[in-house]
């Protein structure tokens, strides 16, 4: 309920936000930056998330992933994925109380692996933080959440079901299984997420072969025929999906 309130303040505010932005050349009518894939370099910095590691990698955000402020992560998000301002806003406050620049206004992307801000246990990709490495994409982890996808599209039952069993194998093996409220919104969210952006909107449908790509190279999959959708993705659609996933758990 407090998300959905929260959302809907969000909602109201994003012309304004979107103003705002504009206004500081945020949102512009022409990206001259190079948004080709470029693998991260030892030094760069990246987080549990594939999908920021994946706007990082192609340039919408800071390449080096550090010092990334507010407004760039909700500029990039929306440039690479089209990812709804609200959207953005939401999580990218939750990213700046992981914060470990010294300024509460930026955050280095490696600073989101602070357990149970936004990273939580049961990822689709990584070990839980009782293993001492809740960061690194683990191969084996994602390999039996994929297991799932074994048709062209994932449906919203697929995908609850791949995030149902994954959670079943984090308790299992996770004696100090953490999953609170905070926690069970961020794992809904990061099914919804991959649905919304490679999928139909709020029906799902995610092509399995882009968000394969995503997971496993944290690469956006233009080359696999990926095209930014003109609709951007809002709270409201997000929680739409979220709803959905939790219906068909």
């Amino acid at each position: 309920m407090a998300t959905q309130i929260v959302a809907g303040v969000l909602s109201l505010f994003t012309p304004i936000i979107d103003g705002v932005f504009k206004v500081g050349g945020l949102f512009k009518g022409k990206d001259t930056v190079d948004h080709s894939y470029q693998k991260p370099s030892p030094t760069d910095r990246r987080s549990p998330c594939p999908m920021v590691n994946a706007l990082a990698n192609h340039g919408y955000l800071p390449r080096d992933g550090q010092n990334v402020s507010l407004a760039q992560l909700v500029a990039g998000a929306k440039a690479g994925v089209n990812l709804g301002s609200d959207s953005g806003l939401l999580v990218g406050v939750k990213a700046l109380q992981t914060s470990s620049t010294g300024n509460w206004l930026t955050f280095h992307l490696d600073d989101l692996s602070k357990h149970g801000i936004i990273e939580h246990d049961g990822s689709l990709s990584r070990k839980d933080i009782h293993s001492g490495d809740n960061h690194t994409f683990d191969p084996e982890i994602w390999a039996a959440v994929a297991a799932h996808f074994e048709g062209e599209i994932i449906s919203i039952e697929t995908a609850a079901k791949a995030r149902k069993d994954r959670l079943k194998l984090a308790q299992k093996q996770n004696p100090k299984f953490d999953f609170n409220n905070d926690a069970q919104r961020f794992s809904f969210i990061e099914t919804s997420l991959y649905l919304g952006i490679f999928g139909e909107g709020t029906e799902g449908n995610a092509k399995t072969e882009w968000v394969r790509t995503l997971f496993e190279h944290e690469r956006l999959p233009f080359d696999e025929g990926y095209k930014r959708s003109d609709k951007p993705l809002t709270i409201a659609k997000i929680l739409t999906l979220v709803d959905k996933v939790k219906t068909a758990t």
